[in-house]
């Protein structure tokens, strides 16, 4: 059996407590009261009963806060109502009866909340008080048979109490089932922000490092090379990391006074002026140090100047850092979206963290980048609804969550609540009311007045019930009006019975009203209850002054009957207010702490299982580059090595494009790899013909690679042609001095070779002239295919 979630743990906590304070409620008072109802002679035995029975609940108080072995919690709930038993024949007559009714009767019910998780406990601790009850009975009137109508009605709050735990558990249960697939379902759509979040830190990162570097190998760009080795290990580093999971805070003025310069050529004097420390959390001052790298890298290559100004300062709940040149300048909008160094590195990285960055240019008048990040950032400024802070990314809209899992579980509590104490009301009215009603018909003073009042609260219960089973909310006027009825029942079964029945036998209609307002007022606060039975108990108090002023025994009998029966009702009243302004709040606190540990378990699995992916993939052919680059084992005078590199640089351009919105994919990342060859002075013609349509990522890779392959080791000229039928996808390139190697031709066979995605290679080699043609069969509806 699955352990209990939030929802019905609370539940089963708050019960357990409610039941302890409840029984020690009802035995505290009774247990006075009935040394008030003992003779003199008898007060020091009545005593040496009900003081052990009050020391056992204040016991059972103390284990609320300090937790007992449930075997000895047990034993001192029993210990309660033997030795509640054992004074009925010491303080005798009728008012002991009563006293040990009432406590015996609240102890049972009690239990059942006490021990809810526990059932078999309560129900032998019930049967101990149906014992208790026949033995106190024997006692103190020996000869007699034990009253069967007690024992029946103790039966019948027993299983009353059981019923409506049920009940509510059952509702608990629901709202908890609820809130977890609501929980999935963020949890999922947060795992996704999150894992879109760290690709697109991971292709930063990759942009900013393996594809630069590469790339100016690729291009043969510099003589002096000496800067090449420490940098391919650095990369080597980064790629190696995993991002999202930096934690703790930064100064961020100490991260930019180590923004590197950059080497030979394309070094960039900075000057700098920063207000520090500036301490912010590890992911933003991170995503603001790595923008402020690649703005330098793109001065460094791009301005035309080697020196730039950077400035960083605080400002009201965030940072703000600043980088100007006074170089040639450019036109933001004319970038191509291919280009990541602004999009992804500086813009993009920012975005994620819940900041923001802008790039203001134009030609002829420098660049300035500024970045931004405050404490609170806005939920629009993070990409995806995620936002990393530094560690695990974060949801957006936690509190909205929390509010509704609250709304939604106090709901479900109100529902059940109500359910629960209409089924009590119907049930008790219907059984012990109805009979009491039918046998005392001669004491009514008109028994017609009695009648017309048990059909009146019947009809409230049916109006009500008429609601509540349909889902619906009782509506104010009839709840108004229901109300007023109830009040009406509960003055004239006052004034038409007899003062000295009052709380008695006869009096069928004082235990049962209260429970009837209760379905009413559940939603309400229990100050709202306690005034209508403060109504209540007023009307009937008044009826009996009006006859007369009692005696002691009989004020003390009343008082007993009006706590057993008003004090319960009021008691389970504060029970149903805790339960929505208590336990809801906490519960939906509870699932929400679960539900954000188990959104960052999952995205930490994700994420490293991501992680391990894409390393595994650079393992084959990157890594290996960078290694020999970074300790020696491969040079940057090689053509052979450059050519490698080329290659490695336009797949990883390849795979920037990927996340383009753009109607074709498919073209928009062979121009990426078509650009990479530019760069180093080849020059590409692309046709196009047919009308393109959509062709999976995993395909697309297929398709693209060989060819890739192919421009990477042109030397001057290649042409590349992209061919759409209606049943097929064709990419093919001719390359007029391609650079032959083993690895290009075990290239070609791999991805020759069958593979899911079905995409054939085809290879023809003619002295440097060489002609690869990659293909791939569209799916076509209805299963013809048209080719």
């Amino acid at each position: 059996m699955d352990a209990p979630r939030s929802s019905e743990r609370l539940l089963i906590l708050t019960l357990e407590r409610y039941g302890v304070w409840l029984r020690s409620g009802v035995v505290f008072p009774c247990s006075a009261l009935g040394i008030v109802l003992a003779d003199v002679a008898d007060t020091p035995l009545a005593m040496s009963l009900l003081l052990p029975a009050v020391l056992a609940c204040g016991v059972r108080l103390y284990a609320l806060r300090r937790p007992l072995r449930p075997a000895l919690l047990w034993t001192l709930d029993a210990a309660v109502l033997v030795l509640t038993g054992l004074s009925q024949p010491v303080l005798g007559g009728d008012g002991a009866n009563v006293m040990v009714e009432a406590v015996v009767g609240i102890c049972v019910v009690a239990f059942q909340y006490e021990w809810a998780s526990r059932p078999v406990a309560g129900v032998g601790l019930a049967m101990v008080g149906v014992v208790v009850c026949v033995m106190g009975d024997v006692l103190s009137s020996p000869g007699q048979s034990p009253d069967a109508v007690s024992l029946v009605r103790m039966f019948v709050q027993v299983s009353l109490s059981r019923a409506a735990y049920l009940m509510v558990r059952a509702r608990a249960r629901a709202a908890d089932r609820s809130a977890a697939a609501r929980a999935a379902s963020r949890r999922e759509a947060a795992v996704a922000a999150a894992r879109r979040a760290t690709e697109r830190e991971y292709l930063a990162t990759l942009h900013d490092t393996a594809s630069a570097t590469l790339l100016m190998v690729s291009q043969g760009d510099g003589r002096d090379w000496s800067w090449l080795s420490p940098r391919a290990r650095q990369d080597l580093e980064a790629l190696s990391a995993m991002p999202g999971f930096e934690t703790g805070s930064v100064d961020l003025a100490a991260l930019l006074g180590c923004v590197p310069e950059g080497e030979g050529p394309a070094r960039v004097q900075l000057n700098t002026r920063i207000d520090g420390p500036l301490v912010i959390p590890s992911g933003p001052g991170l995503a603001i140090f790595n923008g402020v790298r690649e703005a330098v890298t793109n001065v460094g290559r791009h301005a035309g100047v080697r020196q730039a100004q950077l400035r960083a300062w605080a400002e009201e709940n965030g940072v703000v850092v600043e980088l100007f040149d006074a170089g040639r300048g450019f036109d933001p909008q004319s970038v191509p979206a291919r280009r990541r160094g602004i999009s992804g590195s500086i813009i993009g990285r920012m975005h994620t963290v819940g900041g923001s960055a802008s790039v203001t240019s134009r030609p002829g008048t420098g660049t300035r980048v500024q970045w931004r990040w405050h404490g609170r950032a806005r939920p629009s400024q993070a990409a995806d609804g995620a936002q990393v802070t530094g560690g695990v990314p974060r949801p957006h809209r936690v509190q909205a969550q929390h509010t509704a899992a609250v709304r939604l579980i106090r709901g479900q509590f109100l529902y059940g609540a109500q359910l629960a104490v209409l089924l009590i009301s119907v049930v008790w009215q219907f059984t012990v009311s109805l009979r009491r009603l039918t046998v005392h018909q001669d004491v009514y003073r008109p028994a017609w007045a009695q009648t017309a009042a048990f059909v009146c609260l019947a009809a409230v219960a049916v109006i009500g019930g008429a609601y509540l089973l349909r889902g619906r909310q009782i509506p104010p006027r009839t709840r108004g009006w229901s109300l007023g009825s109830v009040l009406a029942v509960s003055a004239v079964c006052a004034f038409t019975l007899p003062p000295e029945q009052a709380t008695g036998p006869a009096d069928w209609a004082f235990g049962v009203v209260g429970w009837h307002a209760l379905f009413l007022l559940a939603d309400l606060r229990a100050r709202v209850y306690a005034a209508f039975l403060g109504a209540h108990m007023g009307l009937n108090a008044t009826a009996v002054v009006l006859s007369g002023a009692p005696s002691t025994a009989e004020s003390a009998v009343m008082g007993i009957s009006t706590i057993s029966a008003c004090g319960f009702q009021f008691s389970v009243g504060v029970l149903v207010t805790r339960l929505l302004h208590g336990t809801a709040p906490a519960a939906g606190t509870a699932a929400a702490r679960e539900e954000e540990l188990r959104t960052r378990e999952r995205i930490h699995e994700h994420m490293q299982r991501d992680h391990k992916k894409r390393y595994r993939a650079l393992t084959a052919t990157t890594v290996p580059l960078l290694v020999g680059l970074g300790h020696g084992a491969l040079s940057p005078h090689d053509e052979e090595v450059r050519l490698r590199c080329g290659v490695e640089a336009a797949r990883m351009r390849r795979l920037f494009a990927e996340n383009d919105a753009v109607s074709d994919p498919l073209l928009n990342e062979l121009r990426a790899c078509v650009e990479v060859a530019e760069d180093k002075g080849v020059t590409v013609s692309l046709a196009v013909r047919g009308q393109h349509g959509e062709v999976p990522v995993e395909v697309r890779r297929e398709l693209i690679d060989p060819v890739t392959v192919i421009l990477g080791r042109t030397r001057s000229t290649a042409r590349l042609t992209v061919v759409w039928t209606p049943g097929a996808v064709r990419v093919s390139v001719i390359s007029e001095d391609c650079a032959d190697d083993s690895s290009t031709r075990q290239n070609a066979q791999t991805h020759g070779r069958a593979t899911d995605s079905k995409v054939n290679v085809a290879r023809t080699t003619r002295g440097k002239s060489v002609w690869v043609e990659a293909s791939w069969r569209r799916p076509v509806a209805g299963g013809v295919d048209l080719t």
